[in-house]
């Protein structure tokens, strides 16, 4: 029969119920990648008195791992076969998500402490310890998540290829991606409850067992099109529809076909479209993704495991699910003009280019409400996925069906490696921004006076002449930046002429300095140290009338909001027309 008539039996419809697993993976994998956005700033923050650097440096790892993963993930699937290479990664992401939990016994171990509270209550140099011990256990486990994550795109897009014709694929590609807006819009309303009455451990054990239970129903229910008893003839032809259209003839069994080299795949303009495509936007999702959690508890004050903290992530990636009907769209300009499905898939990724330009709003009306910065990025969100969608699909209509996974997951390092950069990056810009980056004590001045100066904190009041917390008691609040010196609170400016210092050490954090016994030394902090390893920490960062870590967030948001229009051009002149690849 040939694929174009209509076929004399009623089709089957299994392809949706692969779909439907494909969506369940990606799902999971989402929720298994926000338990930690959604417990750091909250429980497991001041627990191991993690700062945005800690928090940015485990991001940034995990992505750079990610992407390094994506890399030979694409490529391991390919060989390896679709219903294998899925299995093995999300076993190896499932045990990575469940290893989270470990961390804090670790730490306790190392440390020699007994307990969280314990790990909570410690002070002095015992606090970077547990920073840095914790961290580094964090970023181990971070790491194992990352090498099983990185295999779900590539096999999902694989899956897609085998179990749609290419006039469908960007609309089943936009379903099962919408698992990543459903696991983001479970999460807040799961994790954080589980985190509040069971621990945050309990939340990584609890999410991340829900991959092995995928594995069980992917054993039976998945199998090649045409070796599957649930996909009748009709169905068979209909998704092999494209084969006869395009001069392909493809081979019964996946091993048959004909592959192409890893190292060939770069000589192909196609490649390096999809490449540039993923860099320029993944990291801007996985900013949203990562950070709006810690973006609602700094700038408004609003914790994601209370009431309106859950709401407001909810409604955002409420917002997401919209870009279902993103993937839709292709194949109503196809339908409808004819268009070959590139060219559809690039116009339908021009018009969702414009939309993340809203979010350049998302500060300036964050003055008002944080729900409109919320639905703003919500947006943006909704725009990103209806892009992935598209741009996945661009794969399958270029590349034979052999190579899919790999050029999968050559885009997936590229979109990995641009938010290793966005999240470190994030990271180190909201420290400096809040008047938190360390400069080094150069000034021989800070040497020859007898001084004291001390620099309030946010969170410091001055009662009876000494620096306390604030709200203590019967102390007064003293604006941030201000210093106290020989027990009389006043601008920095003023303490800094009274003590006679020549540079103003623009700080935001306790600082004492005495004079000590020997030339080349002074007391910080009652410890004896060299010179070389003072630093002191620079005033508050502004941009564009926001001050501060919103003044980080701001230039973010720029960023984010054109990176999507630049990619488009890029892609557009790297392949500005439909040239599927065929292997001779």
């Amino acid at each position: 029969m040939n694929a174009f008539e209509k076929p004399s039996e009623k089709m089957t419809n299994y392809r949706w119920t692969i779909c439907a697993m494909l969506f369940f993976a990606t799902t999971v994998n989402y929720l298994d990648r926000q338990v930690l956005s959604l417990t750091w700033d909250e429980f497991i923050k001041p627990e191991f008195h993690w700062d945005e650097s800690h928090y940015g440096a485990i991001t940034s790892v995990f992505s750079i791992v990610y992407a390094i993963c994506m890399l030979f993930a694409g490529r391991f699937v390919d060989w390896l076969g679709t219903k294998k290479g899925y299995l093995w990664a999300i076993g190896v992401w499932s045990a990575g998500a469940c290893l989270h939990a470990s961390c804090g016994v670790i730490t306790e171990h190392f440390v020699g402490l007994h307990s969280a509270a314990e790990l909570m209550g410690a002070t002095g140099d015992v606090i970077v310890t547990i920073a840095t011990i914790s961290m580094y256990c964090f970023l181990a486990a971070r790491c194992v998540l990352a090498i099983g994550e990185a295999g779900n795109f590539p096999a999902a897009i694989k899956v897609t290829a085998e179990y749609f014709p290419k006039k469908d694929r960007a609309y089943a590609t936009s379903i099962f991606n919408a698992g990543a807006s459903i696991g983001a819009l479970v999460a807040p309303l799961s994790i954080p409850l589980l985190a509040k009455a069971w621990g945050w451990e309990m939340a990584f054990i609890v999410i991340g067992g829900l991959g092995f239970i995928w594995m069980g129903f992917w054993v039976f229910m998945y199998t090649a099109p045409s070796k599957s008893k649930h996909v009748n003839k009709a169905e068979l032809e209909y998704i092999e529809q494209d084969n006869e259209k395009d001069g392909i003839i493809v081979a019964t069994d996946e091993k048959e076909e004909k592959k192409m080299g890893f190292w060939q795949c770069f000589t192909y303009r196609q490649t390096w479209a999809f490449v540039v495509g993923k860099f320029m936007t993944d990291g801007v999702w996985w900013f949203f993704l990562f950070w709006t959690p810690s973006y609602l508890n700094t700038q408004f004050g609003i914790k994601t495991s209370e009431g309106l903290g859950i709401a407001l992530i909810f409604t955002l990636y409420a917002i997401t699910m919209l870009s279902i009907y993103g993937g839709k769209l292709p194949t109503i300009f196809i339908n409808r003009t004819g268009m070959n499905p590139y060219a559809a898939r690039m116009k339908a990724m021009l018009i969702f280019a414009f939309f993340p330009l809203l979010v350049l709003l998302a500060q300036p009306l964050g003055t008002f409400s944080p729900w409109f910065p919320v639905i703003l990025i919500g947006i943006g969100g909704a725009a990103h996925q209806s892009w992935s969608a598209n741009i996945f699909s661009t794969v399958g209509d270029m590349f034979p069906k052999s190579a899919i996974a790999s050029i999968t997951g050559i885009g997936g390092m590229a979109g990995g490696v641009s938010s290793m950069i966005l999240q470190y990056c994030a990271g180190i810009l909201f420290v400096f921004a809040a008047g938190q980056g360390e400069i080094p004590v150069i000034n021989k001045a800070l040497l020859d006076k007898d001084y004291q100066i001390t620099i309030a904190k946010t969170d410091q009041a001055v009662l009876n002449g000494k620096i306390v917390a604030k709200g203590h008691e019967g102390a007064e609040d003293i604006p941030v930046g201000w210093a106290l010196y020989k027990g009389e609170a006043m601008p920095l400016q003023k303490a800094v002429e009274k003590a006679g210092l020549s540079q103003i050490p623009m700080i935001v954090e306790t600082l004492e300095l005495p004079i000590a016994e020997k030339e080349a030394e002074i007391m910080l902090n009652n410890k004896i140290i060299t010179q070389k390893d003072i630093t002191i920490l620079q005033e508050p960062m502004t941009f564009f009338g926001f001050v501060g870590k919103p003044a980080g967030y701001f230039i973010i948001f720029c960023i984010c909001s054109v990176a999507y229009l630049l990619g488009w051009i890029m892609m557009k002149l790297l392949v500005p027309k439909y040239k599927p690849i065929v292997l001779e």
